[in-house]
């Protein structure tokens, strides 16, 4: 490690306390870059760059590029597509479409059927309970020695890009990822990183680790922690960055389809902190506002100068995911003003890190990619307000109808063991003492869910196995499916209906509104250019190492897309 060099990433989405905005450039309002014209950006002839920076933005659809486009500013997201590649149709090919899968996805290259991530959490046979995607009961934590502390990338199944990278250079690599959540850090580094951190909240506002990557926190993470500027940000306000006339893209201020901050009567700007800190987590409260995002910023910026990446002749990958995005939206929805604004001064937050990427590293010796870890459905309270089909479904009555008709049918018993992600867990035991067929279980589930108003599809998972789909929507729950780990049918719903409250959204189906989101490459050894053209989110891990010239990750089943670029 390079000796200790303080220069925090300072919070750039706000200039001061209180509701003072940021002044940035006008922006042109012309469309995104739709030209194909290739033009090389690397122009020092070295295809192999420093640094990679993978970023992921939690609940980016894809239409958060175009829908926003004449406000962001020249520096962001304009110089991402204006420089590098975009491929605007990149899809999710499985569901469900979680945060634990997507991060797992886009830096495996394949789908949970083969990297076991088959959700943020799910039904585990063995263990008799739901568990975590991160979980590891063998370490303990770094920094945070609380509930939630014992995490590593155990329960990965599959090499990642990082892991390639340690493998080339004879682990001379740096590996590291951060997030707010820990398995955004956890499962994009890979099972050979140096470190991930994680934001710890509540009390604390403090970043962590475990025990699987070091026995202490680097002294440059334990001065940050030591900084205060997780204090600041708690004393400070979220308003609007630009005036209100800006945000015609979103419904009104006060809305019914959002819901407001714990202690809040309403969910308007302005949000001060202090006044929400206290019956929203405290420290927590900064994870559904932009300040979450500037936590990931300043520590990727410290991570770059004290670990020293990208400053010898072996590649280093930072894997960051931007996880408020996702709390924002699932408060309140993808039509609010503070989605609008998040990204608005996520823009900015990116146009920074990429100014000091050129200092730090320099231009064209860093390699990024942008993408988003799954996109998010409309409100339906807010398109039921529009008339357009949508709704809310709880599975409740559906199971109570369920085991009713099966203790009718079979006599006594609890024949579903859990009900998780859609999907059935039959009581096995219980099948096999009363000698009851399974596919007349089946049926009954089938004929029963069916009947139920918002259902689509009942599909038994073991036609999944030696199936061969044309139907899209299909083959995602195929490639999402673990013959191992997922349950014994999966459930589909009508398309729009979502297992949620009235206000916010969230996310999870085989739908386009989820599996839609953001693919950029941009930087060393990427010419400008823009494809139409279906891609996959399990394209990215084979894209980048073909790049970086070193294997894919041992379960890829994506294809590299360096052809479609050069076309």
């Amino acid at each position: 490690m390079k000796p200790l060099t303080i220069t925090f990433f300072a919070a750039i989405l706000f200039t001061s306390c209180g509701s003072k905005q940021v002044e940035i450039a006008s922006s042109p309002t012309s469309p995104p870059p739709q030209s194909i014209e290739l033009i090389s950006t690397n122009t020092d002839g070295d295809s192999k760059p420093k640094l990679v920076l993978g970023i992921t933005v939690d609940q980016m659809r894809y239409d958060y590029i175009t829908r926003y486009w004449d406000d962001y500013s020249d520096s962001g997201f304009k110089r991402l597509l204006g420089e590098g590649f975009n491929f605007k149709d990149t899809h999710y090919p499985y569901a469900p479409t979680f945060t634990g899968p997507g991060h797992a996805s886009i830096y495996t290259g394949t789908t949970p059927s083969y990297h076991g991530i088959i959700g943020n959490n799910w039904y585990s046979r063995s263990k008799g309970r739901e568990m975590y995607c991160a979980e590891d009961q063998d370490v303990l934590g770094v920094g945070y020695f609380g509930p939630g502390s014992q995490m590593s990338p155990k329960n990965l199944k599959s090499s990642t890009i990082g892991d390639q990278l340690k493998l080339a250079s004879n682990f001379r690599s740096k590996v590291i990822g951060i997030s707010l959540k820990d398995r955004g850090a956890i499962l994009p580094a890979g099972k050979a990183a140096d470190a991930a951190y994680w934001y710890i909240g509540a009390d604390l506002g403090h970043w962590s680790s475990s025990n699987y990557y070091m026995d202490e926190l680097p002294q440059w993470v334990r001065n940050y922690n030591q900084s205060n500027k997780a204090e600041d940000m708690l004393a400070s306000t979220w308003d609007l960055l630009h005036p209100e006339s800006t945000y015609d893209e979103s419904a009104e201020d006060n809305n019914p389809f959002e819901a407001p901050f714990s202690g809040s009567l309403t969910p308007t700007f302005p949000y001060v902190m202090a006044d929400l800190a206290e019956k929203n987590g405290y420290f927590d409260v900064l994870r559904s506002t932009p300040f979450g995002n500037s936590l990931v910023a300043q520590l990727a910026e410290e991570a770059i100068l004290n670990e020293a990446l990208g400053k010898d002749e072996f590649t280093d990958l930072l894997a960051i995911s931007f996880s408020s995005p996702d709390f924002i939206g699932h408060q309140f929805g993808p039509h609010s003003r503070e989605a609008q604004d998040i990204y608005l001064r996520l823009d900015l937050t990116i146009a920074k890190l990429l100014n000091f990427l050129d200092e730090t590293v320099g231009k064209n010796q860093y390699l990024v990619f942008l993408t988003a870890d799954h996109g998010a459905a409309h409100a339906p309270s807010f398109l039921k307000a529009n008339k357009m089909g949508a709704d809310y479904w709880n599975s409740a009555q559906m199971l109570y109808q369920i085991e009713k008709r099966l203790s009718e049918e079979f006599g006594t018993g609890s024949y579903i063991e859990s009900y998780s992600n859609d999907q059935f867990y039959l009581n096995n035991a219980l099948l096999s003492r009363k000698q009851i067929d399974r596919n007349e279980v089946n049926e009954i589930i089938i004929e029963e869910a069916l009947a139920v108003e918002g259902v689509a599809k009942v599909i038994p998972t073991n036609v999944f196995i030696n199936g061969n789909f044309q139907d899209p929507i299909l083959k995602n729950l195929q490639m999402g499916c673990s013959q191992k780990l997922s349950g014994d049918l999966v459930l589909i719903l009508e398309p729009g209906w979502i297992t949620y409250g009235p206000r916010g959204t969230t996310h999870g189906s085989a739908y386009p509104y989820d599996t839609h989101v953001p693919f950029v490459l941009f930087g060393s050894g990427v010419s400008h250019g823009t494809s139409s053209e279906r891609t996959e989110i399990i394209d990215i891990a084979p894209t980048v190492c073909s790049l970086l010239g070193i294997q894919m990750p041992n379960a890829c089943i994506g294809r590299n897309l360096e052809t479609t670029m050069q076309q």
